[in-house]
């Protein structure tokens, strides 16, 4: 396009309209950086969460969501010189992809386990937690593996992975499978005797014995070989996930990452 000239004061006026209606437009969101890392918003590492799932992540009494999740994007956060703001989702929209790819966070933290199928989808960074399941007895009871509960009860929560691993033994255990619809449900039956063990999550497990000191203790623990691990938009994001792997890498050679673990899980991974 050509333009015609303009003198004296005009041409000044105009220009100086240029400028500010330059410096005054929106920037695209793909261009707001951090540290080279696209973000959202200017200034923030927004997350996806859907709570509550402790010790990962819920409210504290104040209302302020808190967690091992949540320490870990702290770190995150810092290292890009931002602060960490969390999203309140549905689990499915993050799962599934839709909550990066419509620009609703830059990164996920849901305790969320990496599969084939959401890798399709999505992005993940190292894994970053190994979701080791657990046999929960009450304290006294001799239990101390799967074969011991030969003929008794053994709650499970419906549609864990608690439950999927059990059910590979059930025939050759010879266990009975009590399946209970949640988390509580299952905690009570095992409380009153209604079945003489629980699996679930040693984390899930960890909280319940910090609630109910003294009163159940973790038999045995079972790794399934899952792993959590933190998502970001499919082929979009690499400088994020490499910062996220960066943390991650680092926090666990200074012993930050042992220390978030010890906080909010129990005793450290062994190396």
């Amino acid at each position: 396009m050509r333009f015609h000239a303009v003198r004296g004061a005009g041409l000044v006026v105009a220009i100086t309209a240029l400028a500010l209606s330059a410096g005054c437009a929106k920037k695209d969101d793909s261009e707001v950086q951090a540290s080279g890392v696209k973000l959202i918003q200017q200034g923030k590492l927004t997350v996806c969460t859907h709570l509550p799932y402790p010790p990962f992540q819920s409210k504290d009494a104040s209302g302020k969501v808190t967690g091992f999740d949540v320490d870990i994007m702290d770190l995150v956060a810092k290292e890009l010189g931002v602060e960490q703001t969390i999203v309140d989702t549905p689990f499915e929209g993050i799962k599934s992809g839709q909550d990066l790819n419509t620009g609703k966070c830059d990164t996920a933290a849901a305790g969320m386990t990496i599969t084939a199928e959401r890798q399709k989808v999505m992005d993940f960074a190292d894994p970053y937690f190994d979701a080791t399941q657990a046999m929960l007895v009450k304290a006294g009871k001799p239990y101390k593996s799967l074969d011991d509960l030969k003929g008794k009860k053994l709650g499970v929560q419906a549609a864990t992975t608690g439950r999927d691993y059990a059910r590979k033994f059930e025939k050759e255990k010879g266990l009975q499978l009590v399946e209970f619809e949640d988390l509580a449900a299952l905690q009570q039956a095992l409380a009153n005797g209604q079945v003489e063990a629980a699996i679930n999550d040693l984390p899930v497990w960890t909280e319940y014995l910090k609630k109910n000191p003294g009163g159940f203790t973790v038999a045995t623990e079972f790794n399934t070989g899952e792993q959590y691990g933190f998502p970001v938009k499919k082929d979009s994001n690499p400088e994020l996930l490499k910062k996220i792997n960066e943390v991650l890498s680092k926090s666990k050679q200074d012993g930050t990452y042992g220390q978030i673990y010890e906080k909010w899980i129990g005793k450290r991974p062994s190396a």
